[in-house]
């Protein structure tokens, strides 16, 4: 088990959780691929505040990822599995036949000295493997997939999760994602074979309010107790919305409501939107 409860000696820990990192195998960084990342408090380039309950934070160094796998046609031997504190998964050090040393995700089940491989062209279809989804079989999960070719990586790169390739239709080839989405994408794009590892990272409790600020979370306060002036939500005589729908201070709806930009050019690839719960009524 990697989710280490602790006795509840303290309020703190009383249902706090912690991830043991039992993948991890490497503890220090490759220098070479790491960069800075400069905290901006949650403002904009006017010094404004853009988002709430956003600030702070442990400082971090930026991991640079290879989510493009462009190095084709070359073995890379697995280094090391390392925590990146980025993102919700591991990363694992490769180095190529030539010397060169890549970040990549780490996919489920991937060991140190194993040998990966990118190709443009059909190859073994094992966990760690990058090819476009026009050679690899149907029925397989697979992660960091791209929506344009060549572009990098954007589907299923969180902890835990994978895409299971359905069926291929000409130029298109069909992925049932983990939200339960059902969309297409062009065969030429790249993934990666396997579930992503760390799949624990959901199962952590945080237990305390001080390992959200570690985090970078700020604590916000309620839109019902705010003035009618800050808050959709606030003003009136005692705890009431005055009517008003599960909204943002901007005015969103925080609940069910559509974010997506209208007008996207992925949009129409889409054969089934994921499952929504809207003001107790659930839509497909």
């Amino acid at each position: 088990m990697t989710i280490r409860i602790y006795k509840p000696v303290t309020n703190g820990r009383r249902n706090a959780s912690v991830n043991l990192n039992t993948e991890v195998t490497k503890r220090s960084p490759e220098k070479s691929l790491l960069a800075p990342l400069h905290g901006t408090g949650a403002r904009n380039s006017q010094g404004k505040r853009t988002v709430r309950g956003q600030s702070g934070g442990h400082k971090r160094r930026y991991r640079k990822i290879d989510f493009r796998r462009s190095k084709d046609d070359m073995a890379a031997k697995v280094i090391g599995i390392e925590y990146d504190p980025n993102r919700s998964c591991h990363i694992a050090l490769v180095e190529y036949a030539d010397g060169e040393r890549r970040y990549v995700i780490a996919p489920k089940d991937l060991r140190d000295g194993e040998q990966i491989m990118s190709s443009s062209g059909a190859i073994e279809p094992k966990a760690g493997n990058c090819m476009p989804l026009k050679f690899i079989p149907t029925g397989l999960s697979v992660h960091n997939v791209e929506m344009v070719p060549g572009a990098g990586g954007r589907l299923c790169r969180s902890a835990g999760l994978g895409a299971r390739l359905t069926n291929r239709e000409g130029l298109w080839a069909t992925l049932v994602l983990p939200s339960g989405e059902i969309r297409q994408v062009s065969v030429d794009c790249r993934a990666t074979i396997g579930v992503v590892g760390n799949a624990d990272h959901a199962n952590v409790k945080i237990g305390k309010a001080g390992r959200n600020r570690w985090l970078g979370r700020r604590p916000v306060t309620r839109g019902v107790a705010m003035s009618h002036h800050q808050h959709p939500h606030g003003g009136g005589e005692g705890r009431s919305k005055g009517g008003q729908e599960p909204s943002n201070a901007s005015g969103t709806q925080s609940k069910g409501g559509r974010t997506r930009r209208r007008g996207k050019s992925s949009d129409h690839r889409i054969l089934r939107r994921r499952r929504s719960v809207r003001y107790g009524q659930l839509t497909i």
